[in-house]
């Protein structure tokens, strides 16, 4: 059994550095992803199940019946479900196992989410609520209209270094999931922003001028602002113009796909803003933007 545990080990070990060198996720998913495969062989070491080709598809749903007793929704399951057919699709091909018990295993539907989203006074709220006057308000602001600007991602924006935006085209090399890279817009407020931040702000930080390598968004003592830091400043920002609080920055995501659908944007092109692989992932934006045409015309035509 001891020798079992070791072997099965060493293969999520080898499933780690996979996910790191081939895949190249980030930190956070290789963590998401060895958190769900972690939960999965403690289980299977309570149950005295050795290695990964004596796991069963009848086990598999024990597993998950235990999932649902403990009262993970649907999507977490789904997630999960999802890291273990990723995790297995690797066993497959290393030899590791000869067929994967995730086969006849059904993902659960997944509810649809429709994405919560900021209407154009809040937006407006919330970016005129730093200080302008200060280098953390300098910051504060532009990370607002960056993230609402762009669409892009938390950890696409602590990942922005100087020389990725190019001010004269009002565009920026974004550094994706996986590895990818996508280039975004932003318009003249985001660009007045950051500009007064990179000349005024960004010094005081750092105590010198930005050189194209350097984070272009810097905690107060001057290095790169983490995910979570980002996370506090709109939580902070929110809570004061709207009294909103645990906001994820998300939300301006939402919201920056939101307003273009609404404003006409074609969907493909917002796909490519956000860095969506699948289209899929963006039309559930279209979801909001159809409500939002129905209450239009239930309140506005006469016979509605």
């Amino acid at each position: 059994m001891g020798a079992d545990c070791s072997r099965a080990d060493r293969a999520v070990e080898a499933f780690r550095v996979y996910l790191e060198s081939e895949r190249r996720l980030s930190p956070r998913t290789v963590r998401a992803y060895m958190g769900d495969v972690g939960q999965l062989l403690e289980w299977m070491q309570d149950q005295g199940i050795g290695g990964w080709d004596l796991l069963t598809p009848v086990r598999i749903r024990d597993f998950l019946a235990e999932l649902w007793d403990r009262g993970l929704s649907r999507r977490s399951v789904a997630r999960m479900l999802s890291a273990y057919r990723t995790l297995y699709r690797f066993f497959l091909r290393e030899d590791e196992v000869r067929e994967s018990p995730l086969e006849p295993v059904a993902t659960p539907k997944q509810e649809k989410r429709i994405p919560n989203f900021m209407d154009l006074e809040e937006v407006f709220h919330l970016l005129a609520s730093p200080d302008p006057n200060t280098a953390l308000g300098q910051r504060d602001r532009a990370l607002l209209e960056w993230l609402y600007a762009t669409g892009v991602r938390v950890g696409e924006a602590v990942a922005l270094r100087v020389g990725d935006v190019d001010m004269a085209g009002r565009r920026a090399l974004i550094h994706g999931k996986g590895g990818k890279e996508r280039y975004v817009l932003f318009g003249r407020s985001a660009a007045r922003a950051l500009t007064r931040y990179l000349e005024v702000g960004w010094p005081a930080l750092a105590g010198a001028c930005p050189g194209p390598g350097d984070p272009v968004f810097l905690n107060y003592r001057g290095g790169a602002l983490s995910d979570r830091s980002v996370r506090r400043i709109v939580d902070r920002h929110m809570a004061r113009v709207a009294g909103y609080h645990k906001i994820s920055p998300h939300v301006l995501r939402h919201t920056f796909a939101t307003h273009l659908l609404d404003a006409g944007a074609d969907l493909r092109a917002v796909q490519e803003l956000l860095g969506h692989a699948s289209l899929r992932s963006t039309q559930i934006y279209t979801h909001t933007t159809r409500e939002r045409l129905l209450q239009v015309y239930l309140h506005a035509h006469p016979r509605a």
